[in-house]
């Protein structure tokens, strides 16, 4: 027995909420490792020598 279209719906009230909660929390951790790896040395340096690399290839550096 299936159930009808209006019980499915109040059955999956607050779904739509939770997803936008996880995919919230999900954002927001990237952004966590994201800022911390960005922060550090190592990523500084190769963050720097990317841009020497692009500058010098278009011809500016």
């Amino acid at each position: 027995m299936t159930k009808s279209p209006v019980a499915r719906l109040r059955s999956e009230r607050g779904v739509t909420t939770a997803e936008y909660a996880v995919a919230t929390a999900a954002g927001c951790g990237f952004a966590g490792v994201l800022i911390g790896l960005l922060t550090s040395d190592w990523a500084q340096e190769l963050l720097k020598m990317l841009f020497d690399l692009i500058l010098k290839a278009i011809g500016i550096g």
